[in-house]
């Protein structure tokens, strides 16, 4: 039976369509994929984009393929909602884009847009038998990273008592050239909220970058998102060779790192980097030793490195960090002013940390711009009112006393809390002990649970030995009053 020529027409018609479907999605990609290398570096195309080919294309959907799973899964989470933007804003109408995995099938029938023109590349050859890796990219996308803010560099990082040794010891590590010798590795940067601990990892990742370094900023967050989604689509070994091939790896809120696997893959990436000798940056609001929920070996290898601290901000610091916010503010808002006085009264009065400081100057700002209230005393005491805080005695806790007496001691928290009768242990357990007694409104019996449920006339014969020191040994008195002042802070 032969077709009619109705049915041959309609037949040829819809073979056009699909043709001419397929000949503009091959265009739009083109103008597509130009817009994404520019947004995203060439590295970054390079390495996820550049293997994307149109499967199909019909109408508003088109379907877009990948060689393997593991791109696909990064595509779909990261990148694919900023391609259905580029693809619509070039469309000028709103389309839906699909990415599947390519099969052999499948591969023989991808529509082939004429190449993006790029300056030629030289490609290292893979090693036999062998899939070839993903090219990192300093650049922070990469890996599904946190992006950086190119504000937060060393320069605007402001330099105080509490934390000339974390800057100095993050600025040692970012200015180091590849070729150089690691010298602390891993680096962990622990602070509260708000200190600045996240400005320097931002400082180390543009500086080294800009070197020339393969540079990964995540937070812990994206670490454990990353490693699962690598396990749920079965590409577990290209994430971790993609990972071990960085330069400078830089963690973030590393208290939140969940998961018994994900840590253990966390401590073989340690492990692998350390011994081929890259440089790990991490970040924490404890020190290793009070991450309880952290794999034991992975607080063992960050203990191994160096461990800095940043304290809380002095007032002569928050002074300085309000005398740069007010020079940004007059680029911004020219006419803009504060007076002396109210920059004392801010840095004396909002003590917690630098986001409340950018939150009281902000008011100021807003105040002053809104309502014309010029900037006085009386309108910052109004304006940040519930940003100050009421100095009251401060409430100590045991934990607290536990965790400031064992960095004092260079010994673990756990360690005071365990059974050990070392000469190195009992000392600092018994401190802390007189501490809870003399610092606390806690009984004994109940101070002796906190400490390993220990009985209450330890506690006491504690407490009564360590009485007897202090007013013997100078040095011990000289000490036990140190950690006094510490906790009062």
């Amino acid at each position: 039976m032969f077709a009619t020529h109705d049915t041959v027409r309609e037949i040829t018609e819809d073979a056009t369509d699909t043709m001419s479907d397929s000949m503009r999605a091959g265009a739009i990609w083109e103008r597509v994929s130009r817009r994404l290398r520019a947004e995203l570096g060439e590295d970054v195309f390079s390495s996820w984009f550049k293997s994307i080919e149109i499967e199909a294309a019909q109408g508003d959907a088109v379907r877009l393929s990948v060689p393997t799973r593991f791109l696909k899964s990064w595509i779909d989470h990261h990148y694919k909602d900023r391609i259905i933007a580029r693809w619509s804003e070039e469309a000028d109408r709103p389309v839906s884009i699909d990415v599947a995995v390519r099969t052999a099938a499948s591969a023989r029938a991808v529509v082939r847009p004429r190449p993006v023109e790029e300056t030629p590349r030289p490609a290292a050859a893979p090693a036999a038998g062998r899939a070839e890796a993903p090219q990192l990219s300093s650049v922070q996308n990469t890996l599904g990273g946190s992006p950086l803010d190119p504000r937060l560099t060393f320069d605007t990082f402001i330099q105080g008592r509490s934390n000339t040794l974390a800057r100095a010891a993050a600025l040692q590590v970012a200015q180091a050239r590849p070729t150089d010798a690691v010298l602390f590795n891993p680096l962990y940067i622990h602070a509260g909220v708000g200190l600045g601990k996240t400005h320097l990892l931002h400082a180390v990742a543009g500086m080294a970058q800009a070197g020339g370094r393969r540079v990964l900023y995540l937070t812990a967050e994206k670490f454990t998102f990353g490693f699962v989604a690598a396990l749920k689509n079965q590409t577990a070994i290209a994430f971790k060779e993609a990972l071990r091939n960085i330069d400078l790896l830089i963690i973030d809120d590393l208290q939140f790192l969940q998961g018994k696997q994900t840590q253990a893959e966390f401590c073989h990436t340690l492990n692998a980097l350390i011994d081929a000798g890259r440089q790990i940056v991490v970040a924490g609001d404890r020190p290793p030793s009070d991450l309880e929920n952290l794999d034991e070996r992975v607080r063992s290898r960050l203990a191994g490195g160096l461990t800095v601290e940043i304290g809380a901000l002095d007032e002569n610091l928050r002074f300085d960090i309000l005398k740069q916010k007010l020079a940004q503010a007059k680029l911004a808002h020219p006419g803009f002013d504060v007076p002396p006085a109210v920059m004392t009264y801010v840095a004396k009065n909002v003590t917690q940390n630098g986001r409340d400081l950018d939150g009281a100057f902000n008011r100021l700002i807003a105040t002053n711009r809104l309502t014309s209230q010029p900037v006085t005393v009386e309108m910052a005491e109004r304006s940040i009112r519930d940003l100050v805080r009421v100095v009251e005695p401060k409430r100590v806790k045991i934990e607290d006393i536990q965790k400031i007496v064992a960095q004092h001691y260079n010994v673990s928290r756990s360690d005071i809390l365990s059974s050990r009768r070392t000469a190195t242990v009992v000392r600092p357990r018994q401190i802390a002990m007189y501490l809870a007694k003399t610092m606390t409104l806690r009984s004994l019996p109940e101070i002796g649970r906190r400490f390993g449920g220990r009985d209450h006339t330890t506690v006491l014969h504690a407490v009564r030995k360590i009485e007897g020191l202090v007013g013997q040994d100078p040095a011990l008195c000289e000490e036990v009053e140190v950690l006094k002042r510490r906790l009062n802070d």
